[in-house]
């Protein structure tokens, strides 16, 4: 993986991570079409710079992580379907992940969904609520809901808070504050595994220092893409992220009518 590549990786997953557009869906199409997906160290590379978008969130939002025990338990409750339900079904899940059909359908099926979604719930105000522990269990199994490749963690949990009477902003910021105990143990899985396996070793110092390079920049990058979520959602809404969904799937539909190879797992 050369530097550039690796920094274009980079700014995809932290655009993507806390966007509703599905990040796996992106991440894997990009390294497609770059012709880096069946590299070993593209898969090292993908799951480890997602502690770096992991850490934005704790960076930017350091001062609720500390606010009390609840707000732990609360997230551990909410992060159990994903946890529970990833295991259980991890190979149908890997399975998915090598289908560009089960994408497109994803990013459609979601986007016509986000179009719409800003008329199913009510605009409540950003007032500071104690969410229940059982509407934290809700929300958690909106956000299982993206294990389907293309579906976007992100969305799924967005619209599961609101679902329970957040508001866009407050949904979203749950979204964030959810996200760091699902994909550090889902990173940390994958990578562990990777290591038993023998399927994730570094070849030198030039891999350690490319490591090093797409976690700054997915910080970064993650950092910027919150904050301009964050004041986009409240103004406008999720209609745009519904069209670039609706565009994207179309783009890659039409490709594949056009006889272009977009598999994603040889």
């Amino acid at each position: 993986m050369s530097i550039l590549e690796a920094i274009i990786l980079a700014i995809v997953e932290g655009i993507t991570e806390f966007l509703p557009i599905s990040s796996t869906g992106h991440m894997i199409l990009v390294s497609k079409f770059m012709n880096i997906h069946e590299a070993p160290f593209t898969k090292i590379f993908e799951v480890n710079i997602q502690f770096g978008a992991i850490l934005s969130v704790v960076v930017l939002y350091y001062k609720r992580f500390f606010q009390s025990f609840t707000f732990y338990f609360k997230l551990f409750v909410a992060f159990l379907p994903a946890a529970v339900l990833g295991l259980l079904f991890e190979k149908q899940i890997d399975a998915l992940l090598s289908s560009v059909e089960v994408v497109i359908a994803a990013l459609f099926l979601g986007g016509f969904f986000l179009v719409w979604v800003d008329t199913l719930f009510p605009q409540n105000q950003d007032e500071e609520i104690e969410i229940p522990y059982l509407n934290a269990l809700k929300i958690g199994f909106f956000q299982a809901l993206a294990m389907i490749p293309g579906v976007s963690r992100s969305a799924a949990s967005i619209i599961g808070g609101m679902s329970q009477g957040l508001s866009r902003r407050q949904a979203a910021e749950f979204s964030f504050f959810l996200a760091v105990p699902t994909m550090f143990a889902a990173s940390s899985y994958k990578v562990l595994k990777g290591i038993l396996k023998g399927e994730m070793q570094l070849q030198g110092g030039y891999d350690v220092g490319i490591l090093l390079l797409g976690n700054v920049v997915a910080f970064v990058v993650a950092l910027l893409a919150i904050r301009f979520f964050i004041n986009f959602l409240t103004r406008y809404g999720f209609r745009v992220f519904g069209y670039y969904r609706i565009a994207l799937g179309l783009i890659l539909w039409i490709l594949i009518a056009l006889g272009y190879d977009l598999k994603m797992v040889d």
